[in-house]
Order: structure tokens, then sequence, then C-alpha cells
């Protein structure tokens, strides 16, 4: 149950705190078949940082503005520092810091009422400008900063156009099958654990290896490999899935 920011309003920080972390425990969504670094950290944490901001009265979308700037520090990071050894960490924590607050503005709205279409909107146009544009900074900095590695560039690219078309494909599926009135199969835990290596957690992590040329480009190439064998296996699904979905209802 949706707790009374009124009533909270009026009790101490501590408690308005515990009030909203313990009604975020209570009320997440399924995580069936979500990729494992999402369910079990980024959620966990994202429910910490959405009770922290519901305390502070803060909107879902300061909350999506902030998760914003700090994945934007971070590819600024990317493509104008040097490569060394420690530069990999803060782009990374930069990185892995917005996708958590990504996660927590709509628990934010949830836990406060706020809930809204321009909200929701808001969201998924930052997701949908972030999550190409981690791949065409990589293909930036490794053009600016790798010429060892220049076949990196285009493998990033790739990696952009094909985390582009997954999400909009998401989205959209989603959005058909909720309006059909339709659940969503997700799988269990061994999904979870298969799809790890698509985690947007993951990715941002991997960037931590970013001043080693080396195994950055082992792991990035590895995860960009595994975002297109997703990717081709997801859209042959999805597709399958609305066909089904129209035929059904073409015999009602």
């Amino acid at each position: 149950m949706t707790p009374d920011p009124n009533a909270i309003d009026a009790l101490p920080w501590s408690q308005r705190f515990r009030a909203y972390r313990e009604s975020l425990a209570s009320a997440q969504k399924p995580g069936d078949g979500v990729p494992a670094y999402m369910r079990w950290v980024n959620r966990g944490g994202a429910r910490l940082v959405a009770a922290f901001a519901a305390a502070c009265g803060w909107t879902p979308n300061l909350v999506t503005a902030i998760s914003v700037a700090l994945s934007g520090l971070g590819l600024l990071l990317l493509v104008l520092l040097e490569p060394s050894s420690w530069t990999g960490l803060p782009i990374a924590l930069l990185l892995a810091a917005g996708f958590l607050l990504d996660s927590a503005d709509g628990q934010v709205s949830r836990v406060t009422g706020a809930s809204s279409r321009t909200g929701e909107w808001i969201d998924h146009v930052a997701d949908a400008f972030r999550s190409p544009a981690i791949h065409l900074c990589t293909a930036t900095a490794v053009v600016l900063h790798r010429p060892e590695t220049p076949w990196l560039a285009p493998v990033a690219l790739v990696y952009a156009w094909v985390a582009s078309g997954q999400f909009l494909s998401q989205i959209l599926a989603e959005q058909f099958v909720r309006a059909a009135g339709r659940d969503q199969t997700r799988g269990g835990t061994l999904r979870s654990l298969i799809l790890l290596p698509t985690d947007p957690g993951v990715l941002c992590w991997s960037f931590a290896l970013w001043g080693l040329t080396g195994p950055f480009a082992i792991a990035y190439t590895a995860l960009a490999t595994a975002a297109l064998a997703h990717s081709a296996i997801s859209l042959s699904r999805r597709y399958r899935d609305l066909r089904a979905l129209d035929a059904a209802q073409a015999g009602r």
C-alpha cells in the first residue's frame, strides 16, 4: 500500500525514511527473469536511494535529472581523460550511480503517489538517449585515446545500434502486451543469471577496466557479442509473441 505522503511529512526525517523504505520493500516489481545485477544489486540499492529521496521531498523528475547528470559526467570523463590506471574507476562509479538512480526514480513515483505520464515519458526518453550514448562516447574515446585498438570503435558503434533497437523493441512490446491484458513471460532465476552479460550494470562496471587496454577490449567486445546474440533471440521471440497476440485478437 502506498503510504500517505501528507501523514509521513509530519514525521521526523529518520522515520520518514524508514516508512518509505518499508513501503518499497513490500511493493517491488517481479524479479523473475530480470538480469541478475539489476535484480539483486541495483534494485536493492535503488530502494534505499528512493526512500532517501522521498524522505527529502525530491520529485521523481529530480531523481531522473541527477541520474542523467551522473551518467553524463562519467561519459565526459571517458572522452576527455587520458586512460590511466585510475581513470576507469570514477567512470565506472559515475555510470553505475546513474544506473542506480535510473531505477530509483520510478520507485520514488510509486511510493509518493507521484506517477504521471510525463514522468514516465521523461524517464524513457532519458534512457533512450543514454543507452546508445555510452557506446558512441566509447567509440569517440577509442579514436582519441586508443589508437592501438582501432577495431574497438566499430564494435562500439554496432553496440550502440543494437542497444537502441533493443530498447525500442522492449518498450513497445511490453506496452502492447500490457494493453492486451496479457502477463509478461519473464522466466526465472536461471534466466536472470544467463542474462547477466546483457545487464546495464555489468556494462557500467566494465569501464573500471578502461585503463587496461587489453582487458577492457576483451570484456567490452564480449559484452557487445552477448548483446547482439540476445537481441537476435529477443527480437525473434517478441515477433512470435506479438504475431500470436494478433492472431488471438483477430479470432475473437
